[in-house]
């Protein structure tokens, strides 16, 4: 039956219980600004009551576990917004770049560049045999080619610096990897002998978001606490004990593909099934976004330079052939062999000799002759591209509208998605997170319960006392 010592026992027990929970309470203060962590609580139970008559008489106190508050439905919600949230920012930051290249409000765009080349083209019209005339024509015409020119370059190098973050990211990727799997070990060691693994729990989950910052994963525990984590279609990248990795290799394009590589390093392109984080976000940019650009203003490059010419080399200039001894024929104005905006540039015959630049229609006329300045400065308002639906000026204009919108698009999902996080963080923070309001209401709780449970053990101590000067 409980006796003196009983209650002694009772009274240490529930005193040791309370220091712990003071020092819980005390861990969750300490990393009140700790990222990802997750508050803990004492789990209090009865100890193991004993019978005897009139019946059963509790033991005091146990401490059954140190629990850590989280919900794993939150966690996973969290993961699956950063997968979005990641990659619009990435796609995000990429098109506000492209969108300077096609910046037409600084009045030296391509744009602009149209506009003088045309306008020169008329200027020649009026006065079809004029010097100056012809070498404005030149310049304007040098200056709307390396106008395209850089625009081309710059969308490469934005293209370049994609895939540069690209392989940035896979050594990100797998760096990460590496550290789930040493905490996958850590976690089940701790957690096989029945105890929580607390802090290495949420070590892992801070880096699962990480992860699914940079890439699209899928997740799943198993009964020993280690998480493996997939990618692409369903190749592992962590499956206790083993941290697979990711590398990237030259594609046709000499751009990286990104691939995952087996344990005997064979490699299997994932790139066509990363489907989240910024990884997506580059390569959309990259193979998708700048990729179609570019394309379409090697089309406009192209289209100018073949109109252009067809006219230029039916026409006649004001120099003299030495070989006919009549006014040159038959020159090309631009350059036009194997044309893309990276390559456009002006013949170097009339950069030479300007009077090569071919104002009239016959040879005869020359040098009043305009008509075919004339063809030529009307080809602006021509309808020349997109099957003749759409002027030069049309064709530009709308890639330039539709970057703006691919930007706005872009903008609009990344703020939605950065208000998803941002919402589902605050949640997490209301369940999980560490309020030290209410951890200093449960310090002060826990010590008047381990004030009370020493003044027991020295009522218990008065008692032996007594029991001791009765003999």
């Amino acid at each position: 039956m409980p006796d003196i010592y009983g209650i002694l026992s009772t009274a240490s027990r529930s005193l040791l219980t309370q220091q712990k929970a003071i020092d819980v309470t005390g861990q969750n203060i300490a990393n009140v600004n700790t990222p990802g962590y997750s508050r803990q609580r004492v789990v209090m139970q009865p100890n193991t009551p004993i019978t005897f008559e009139p019946g059963q008489m509790g033991t005091g106190v146990k401490a059954a576990e140190i629990e850590r508050i989280y919900d794993r439905y939150i966690g996973g919600q969290i993961n699956r917004e950063s997968m979005n949230l990641g990659q619009w920012e990435a796609a995000e930051g990429a098109l506000q770049r492209i969108e300077l290249v096609f910046d037409e409000t600084s009045g030296v765009g391509l744009n602009q560049s149209l506009n003088e080349f045309w306008s020169a083209w008329q200027d020649l019209v009026s006065n079809p045999s004029g010097y100056s005339e012809r070498t404005v024509l030149a310049s304007k015409s040098q200056t709307l080619a390396r106008t395209i020119n850089n625009m081309s370059s710059n969308l490469q190098q934005i293209r370049e610096d994609n895939d540069t973050n690209i392989t940035g990211a896979v050594g990100e990727i797998n760096a990460i990897a590496s550290q789930i799997a040493d905490l996958n070990h850590k976690i089940s060691q701790v957690e096989v002998a029945g105890q929580n693994s607390n802090d290495y729990r949420d070590q892992r989950d801070l880096l699962l978001k990480d992860l699914s910052t940079l890439i699209d994963v899928t997740t799943f525990e198993n009964d020993a606490g280690q998480i493996t984590v997939l990618v692409g279609d369903g190749k592992p990248l962590v499956q206790s004990p083993y941290a697979w990795e990711l590398g990237t290799q030259t594609n046709a394009s000499g751009l990286q593909d990104v691939v995952w590589r087996d344990r005997d390093g064979s490699p299997t392109n994932i790139t066509p099934a990363i489907d989240g984080g910024q990884l997506k976000g580059w390569i959309d940019v990259r193979d998708g976004y700048a990729a179609d650009y570019l394309n379409e203003l090697d089309m406009l490059a192209e289209a100018i330079v073949t109109e252009v010419n067809t006219l230029h080399q039916s026409g006649f200039g004001l120099s003299i052939d030495p070989v006919s001894g009549l006014p040159v024929t038959g020159q090309e104005f631009f350059a036009a062999s194997g044309v893309t905006a990276a390559s456009m540039s002006v013949h170097s015959d009339i950069l030479t000799d300007v009077n090569r630049i071919a104002a009239a229609t016959t040879a005869t006329t020359v040098p009043g002759d305009n008509r075919n300045a004339v063809a030529i400065a009307a080809l602006q308002s021509k309808g020349t591209m997109t099957g003749g639906k759409a002027t030069f000026d049309d064709f530009y204009g709308g890639l330039v509208g539709r970057v703006g919108n691919d930007v706005r698009h872009a903008s609009a999902n990344h703020d939605y998605e950065e208000a998803m996080v941002t919402q589902l963080e605050n949640y997490r923070e209301s369940v999980a997170g560490v309020s030290l309001d209410e951890e200093m209401i449960n310090l002060v709780k826990y010590q008047h319960a381990y004030e009370a449970a020493a003044r027991v053990i020295n009522t218990v101590d008065e008692m032996l006392d007594t029991v001791l000067n009765m003999v």
